[in-house]
């Protein structure tokens, strides 16, 4: 299978946004996508690289009515000498296929997925920012598009990849934010979607993130969907607690997003000579802790926020403020590690970084 390039026109390009503080968080979108067609008798075919443009649908796609789609984030980082890497971007190609698997999608070999990244940036890589805290973010997707209404898997599939460069997700930058604790609502339950990840598992948290901005909050944090006692995770990344000077976060449990960023927030505490630990959290045990000072930080983890310290959270309307609305040093030394690594500021000794190569581009197809 190969990829085709469709170049378009200098006339066609959009200008760049060169002031960092401007990107927002997608919100400007490179000029070029990836587009690859499955089916059934074809397997994966049809890979293109071409312009940024609308898909055409028919009313009838299955997407539209049964929500079968899945899709990935990951960035690319430009370091100080000007290379070009991407984090961990084989851990983002096998959640994806699991992801695929829980909705009765066909997986794309990890080959692919990580080819069609490259391709995309090496045609748009003038569009990867430069500075700390920028970075080109990647959105890889996947939906039905079988157009014989029913509730069944499709026969059909396209995948895609678009770009876009961007700046902190959250406006407040790396500064604490807040956290509404719904104990009403439920985002996910075991057997469902919740490690998936698919817009059906988003969908369900829109609702109580409209509740949390409206008290003040940037994010829910979610308990458990069963007796509404146990810690989850956040709305767009994982959790953790520094309780008596241990890293804990709760335990995989089929129904919290595996996070790229949640592992290596893991590995590089052990590295550092942390303490570490997966269990489960109550939220009695997190209140408790807070109250009587044994949680000294609280902070999440995810590819859009990277690290994000918590100042407070929201629960049964009271506040209970963390570590002062201060940035803890067990969250500051995790995210100026782990931020040095994907810049490539300091050595990588986990072999997590995927350096592109740009003098590899190709100017009309490269081979998958």
């Amino acid at each position: 299978m190969k990829i085709t390039v469709h170049p378009i026109k200098d006339s066609e390009r959009k200008p760049h946004v060169t002031d960092n503080k401007k990107l927002g968080f997608c919100k400007h979108f490179t000029d070029l996508m990836f587009v690859m067609q499955y089916s059934e008798v074809d397997g994966w075919h049809n890979a293109e690289i071409k312009k940024l443009q609308p898909f055409q649908l028919e009313p009838s796609c299955l997407v539209l009515h049964y929500a079968q789609e899945i899709f990935e984030g990951l960035k690319a980082y430009r370091t100080s000498d000007d290379h070009i890497q991407l984090f961990r971007p084989d851990m983002n190609a096998k959640r994806f296929n699991r992801s695929a698997a829980r909705l009765c999608m066909p997986s794309v070999p990890e080959n692919v997925f990580i080819e069609s990244i490259e391709a995309l940036i090496r045609q748009e890589h003038p569009w990867v920012p430069r500075g700390r805290g920028a970075a080109l973010y990647i959105r890889p997707f996947m939906f039905a598009a079988d157009t014989t209404l029913g509730v069944r898997a499709s026969s059909e599939y396209l995948y895609s990849v678009i770009l876009s460069p961007v700046g902190p997700y959250y406006q407040e930058g790396f500064n604490p934010v807040s956290l509404f604790v719904t104990d009403e609502l439920v985002r996910a339950a075991k057997g469902g979607l919740g490690e998936a990840k698919t817009g059906a598992n988003y969908a369900a948290s829109l609702l109580a993130g409209r509740v949390a901005r409206e008290k003040g909050c940037a994010q829910v944090l979610w308990l458990d969907a069963a007796e509404h006692r146990f810690i989850e995770e956040v709305g767009a990344m994982n959790i953790f607690f520094v309780i008596d000077g241990k890293v804990v976060t709760p335990k995989l449990n089929g129904s919290i997003l595996p996070g790229v960023t949640r592992d290596s927030v893991l590995q590089i505490a052990r590295h550092m000579g942390l303490k570490t630990e997966e269990r489960t959290v109550s939220i009695d045990e997190v209140i408790g802790g807070i109250t009587t000072g044994s949680i000294s930080e609280i902070f999440g983890s995810g590819t859009a926020a990277s690290i994000s310290p918590v100042g407070s959270l929201k629960y049964k309307d009271r506040d209970y403020v963390v570590s002062n609305r201060k940035v803890g040093p067990i969250s500051q030394k995790l995210y100026d590690t782990l931020m040095s690594i994907q810049y490539g500021d300091i050595e990588d000794p986990f072999k997590w970084i995927h350096p592109i190569e740009l003098s590899q581009e190709k100017a009309a197809s490269a081979a998958v």
